[in-house]
């Protein structure tokens, strides 16, 4: 069995967010989504589950995070190569995400983040060699 992750975000336009994770290349599991929310495919063992606002708040008595002034979490993926990491932050700033630092070259390791309509960080990273 493939030990899977499925990240569960909250979003306030369901839509937008099948869109914008759509734009980067991603694909929908159909099964999983709904007019409250959307399950985007990431890798064979990562799955992006992002429902509205209302319903996510269901999952946990603790408020949902205003991301526009704190910063949940950063969702860290790690890219194919140095190309697949710059492609996917300018496939996201044009889909409507923003981009807050300039790409970092740590020699062993390059990497660029992009946050996505909603405020979720992801840093994305090539590494010359994985752990």
């Amino acid at each position: 069995m493939i030990r899977a992750i499925v990240v569960h975000l909250s979003t306030k336009d369901v839509s937008r967010a099948r869109g914008f994770y759509t734009a980067l290349g991603f694909s929908v599991n159909e099964r999983m989504s709904g007019e409250s929310c959307v399950c985007m495919v990431i890798s064979e063992a990562i799955q992006l589950m992002l429902s509205a606002e209302s319903v996510f708040a269901t999952f946990s008595p603790r408020a949902v995070c205003d991301t526009s002034k704190c910063l949940e979490v950063l969702n860290c993926l790690s890219c194919a190569s140095r190309v697949e990491v710059d492609e996917l932050v300018r496939k996201a700033v044009a889909a409507g995400g923003t981009t807050v630092e300039e790409a970092e070259d740590h020699g062993f390791m390059y990497q660029h983040s992009f946050l996505d309509p909603d405020g979720h960080g992801w840093n994305l990273f090539h590494m010359t060699e994985m752990p």
